[in-house]
């Protein structure tokens, strides 16, 4: 029996890179038949965009932006390019936001992870992601039906039926977050009821920590992956597994172009750094360009023990949305980023803000690799600072890569006590 999905998991990839690039163009020809990208992408030419430098060139569209496009043009913002009254389900998200659904098999693209995780045809999942306006158990419907698994349609709650429902239907595998998959082992526990048919778990819409992961261990279920996903792509990466141990890192999913970015631009950061994960879908009825998902990672190098070559993320990173309210005054990371952008002697910059609530200290701290010439130049991006942000602050020069590689590009390190 296959470990992968399919022999696309597996391709050399070079050919994945040109594959994308030489369909991208297809993609862009037809979401530009959306009048919501015809807006975004006025100027693109899609015959043009045969490559990461020139898709790089195109503007990001971050899920935060997406309330205020789905007002102007209800209710998904003229982004489908399938029209709402066509498509199989509208949801509802906390915003709110609106999210489609088409009918294609596995819309979502739920088959890989569950694969990854070791679930076959014949197995049954307790689907514990709410049914309720929201997509995430639509989402592993989806994805049970293409690998052939029987689902129980559990939504969230209820603990002692949940547990009822494991003893009695014998499921082979949780669906849900992690802290739900705590709450049905510990009422199990408190029961005295088996639920050992349990040995496999996917979790999601929640970090999982190491030792929350060695808890389940410690309790009976050997098999937990995380699968990263969003409400507007469906999976984007997913973990994996190799002699039944977790490999390092999350793996793209195939119908996705990943870039990791400079938060609060599209600039993409160097290999390995820190940023804004920005991802491009290939899906018929919503694709979605340069997506920001306003989430923090980093490309791990290398390719995965399990033997699939696509692109491997470290997972979760925290979130890219740093914007910082200092004397009354938002700050955003995409001014921090126009400063950098004025003076060529900052290689990278994070803007500290420190002192007590009211007394605010603000310090744009500079990577350079030219201490001189940046010194010298000292006044001149004080003035950049002022003149962007409208908010006095300091300068001070750091050694080129001195700076943390955490994504941050403003933090905040006042004291609230």
């Amino acid at each position: 029996m296959a470990d992968t999905f399919d022999s696309l998991e597996t391709r050399d990839p070079q050919q994945r890179e040109e594959a994308l690039f030489q369909q991208l163009p297809h993609l862009l020809k037809r979401t530009q038949q959306a009048p919501g990208w015809a807006r975004i992408l006025e100027s693109v030419t899609a015959a043009d965009i045969t490559d990461r430098t020139a898709l790089a060139r195109l503007p990001v569209t971050r899920k935060s932006d997406l309330k205020d496009l789905q007002a102007l043009d209800a209710p998904f913002g003229g982004m489908t390019t399938t029209p709402p009254r066509e498509l199989r389900r509208l949801f509802v998200s906390p915003g709110p936001i609106f999210d489609p659904e088409g009918h294609g098999q596995d819309w979502w693209r739920f088959a890989r992870p569950m694969t990854a995780l070791g679930l076959r045809a014949g197995h049954i999942i307790q689907n514990c992601f709410a049914y309720h306006f929201t997509p995430a158990a639509f989402m592993v419907e989806g994805g049970a039906a293409k690998v052939g698994c029987a689902v129980i349609p559990a939504g969230i709650g209820q603990t002692e039926l949940q547990v009822q429902a494991i003893a009695a239907l014998r499921p082979d595998a949780y669906v849900g977050t992690p802290s739900f998959l705590k709450i049905i082992i510990e009422k199990a526990q408190e029961s005295g009821t088996d639920i050992s048919s349990l040995q496999r778990a996917l979790v999601s819409a929640e970090a999982l920590p190491p030792s929350l992961r060695s808890w389940f261990h410690a309790h009976g279920i050997p098999h937990v992956l995380q699968l990263y996903a969003s409400a507007d792509i469906g999976n984007i990466a997913y973990e994996s597994l190799s002699d039944g141990q977790v490999n390092p890192g999350m793996i793209l999913d195939e119908e996705l172009i990943l870039e990791i970015v400079r938060p609060g631009t599209g600039d993409p950061v160097a290999a390995g750094e820190v940023g804004e994960i920005v991802v491009t879908s290939f899906n018929p009825d919503y694709p979605l360009i340069r997506f920001g998902t306003g989430d923090l990672s980093a490309v791990l190098p290398g390719i995965s023990p399990c033997g699939r070559t696509n692109t491997r993320i470290k997972g979760w990173m925290g979130r890219a949305d740093q914007t910082t309210k200092v004397r009354g005054m938002f700050v955003h990371p995409s001014q921090v980023a126009e400063v950098v952008r004025r003076h060529a002697s900052i290689l990278k910059a994070r803007l500290v803000v420190s002192g007590e609530m009211a007394s605010d200290i603000m310090t744009l701290h500079c990577e350079t690799a030219d201490m001189p010439t940046a010194v010298a130049q000292m006044a001149a991006i004080a003035d950049s600072v002022r003149d962007i942000t409208k908010l006095r602050g300091e300068v001070r020069f750091v050694a080129a890569d001195s700076l943390p590689n955490d994504g941050k590009v403003i933090e905040d390190a006042r004291k609230y006590e």
